[in-house]
């Protein structure tokens, strides 16, 4: 005997709310009000009772059984996937993990891995974090997770499973570059992930590295820029490098960005949804007025590292250097739903204060230098519009450009770069 699921009344209860809606709408056409910005067909009862048909095909008959919520989540994935690449469902979990990186921190053990030669292998370990604490090195080679063998498996879950809630534990089997395999347990907590490092190149060149924008980054930039005029260092130039910074919170690029500008518009966006018809612009009062600005790009550089350099490049406060960028202009934004889930909709276009989309182009560079990468062959990353689905290109103008003849590689030579702008008389001293 069947029985009556609950989740068939919520998906029967979907399609007869949505279809009475159309009914209402149809009912009496000139009583409805025709806003031009929203979508005038509806769907019909027939097309809303193909999903249900298909959703229990899908229960009934799919090799092997699939509970409802796993079918109904799926569902709701696909939906976003199919509209633009930045779109997407992300259950609580994720959900609370996007607000963990927007604050610059995440739950883990402190380590940057990667993959290699089907292996995990350990690039990097944040100082003070579990993991250095435990004694992991760069190099170290991750054989097990929890007693169960790395080989094997998916390496992306496997790389998942090391993060987790804080004050929960792990254990690991590492093997050193050299020596004997060890086990390693080690409790989880929120680690504060570095976005941010500065060196002095000579006496007056500053270099900020920026590997993201977190919510407290034009607060600590302007705190650090404050520590060096204490100390009496005053710059002549000062380097921004966004190379391979692929954004994060908007509000703090336009910070950054506002920092060295006294008026006018940093960055608009315009979306169909009149709330998302914005505009940012600078306050009075630049943090170094008589320091010229610096900013090194590439195509890992994207959404807000891109309208921070096409921000201060439209307002001719800085000179962007390298190569053209990612092309991601659009804004998602993050919305939260009742079950404690959310959403990542793409919900608008950035545009410079010229007018140029970045949408699926990107910010060119004043000064075009070809990075090499550590391998010494071309970089072969993909950009925004070499991606499925992407939204289209919106065209604008786009300034004039310096040729430099430079292979610099991509090791962060400061003094080459510099070397190569000095040579071109685009900068002095």
């Amino acid at each position: 005997m069947n029985t009556f699921k609950p989740l068939n009344f919520i998906i029967l209860f979907l399609v007869l709310a949505i279809a009475s809606q159309a009914a209402a709408q149809d009912s009496d056409p000139s009583q409805q009000p025709k806003d031009p910005a929203l979508p005038q067909a509806q769907l019909t009862l027939d097309e809303l009772r193909t999903f249900t048909d298909v959703f229990n095909q899908a229960r009934n008959n799919y090799v092997e059984e699939v509970d409802d919520k796993t079918l109904l989540d799926a569902a709701i994935r696909g939906m976003l996937l199919e509209l633009d690449p930045h779109s997407s469902y992300l259950p609580a979990k994720k959900y609370e993990e996007l607000n963990d990186a927007a604050k610059g921190r995440y739950s883990g053990i402190g380590i940057d891995v990667q993959t290699r030669d089907g292996k995990i292998v350990v690039n990097a370990i944040i100082n003070e974090s579990p993991a250095d604490e435990a004694g992991l090195n760069p190099g170290d080679v991750i054989t097990s997770i929890n007693g169960e063998e790395v080989r094997g498996r998916y390496l992306p879950d496997a790389i998942d499973e090391i993060g987790g809630d804080p004050d929960t534990e792990i254990v690991l089997t590492v093997q050193p570059e050299e020596g004997e395999a060890r086990e390693v347990k080690i409790t989880r907590k929120y680690v504060r992930v570095p976005t941010m490092r500065y060196e002095q190149i000579g006496e007056t060149y500053g270099y900020f590295k920026l590997s993201q924008f977190h919510r407290e980054t034009s607060a600590q930039l302007k705190q650090a820029l404050d520590s060096i005029a204490a100390e009496g260092t005053e710059l002549s130039v000062l380097v921004f490098d966004l190379r391979n910074n692929p954004g994060g919170v908007l509000q703090q690029a336009v910070g950054l960005a506002d920092g060295f500008l006294d008026e006018g518009v940093i960055v608009s966006t315009r979306g169909r949804n009149a709330k998302m018809q914005m505009e940012f612009t600078a306050n009075p009062g630049q943090w170094l007025p008589d320091t010229a600005v610096i900013i090194l790009v590439d195509r890992g550089t994207a959404s807000a590292s891109e309208v921070m350099s096409g921000a201060l490049q439209d307002h001719g406060r800085a000179l962007v250097v390298g190569e053209r960028t990612f092309g991601k202009g659009s804004v998602q934004s993050v919305l939260p739903l009742r079950n404690g889930a959310g959403i990542k909709l793409t919900t608008a276009l950035y545009y410079t204060p010229s007018g140029r989309s970045i949408q699926a182009h990107g910010i060119e560079p004043d000064v075009a230098i070809e990075w090499e990468t550590f391998s010494g062959e071309g970089d072969q990353r993909i950009r925004e519009s070499d991606l499925e689905r992407h939204l289209g290109q919106e065209t604008g103008a786009v300034g004039d450009q310096e040729e430099v003849t430079a292979q610099i590689p991509e090791d962060y030579q400061l003094e080459a770069v510099l070397e190569a702008l000095r040579n071109a008389g685009l900068i002095s001293g």
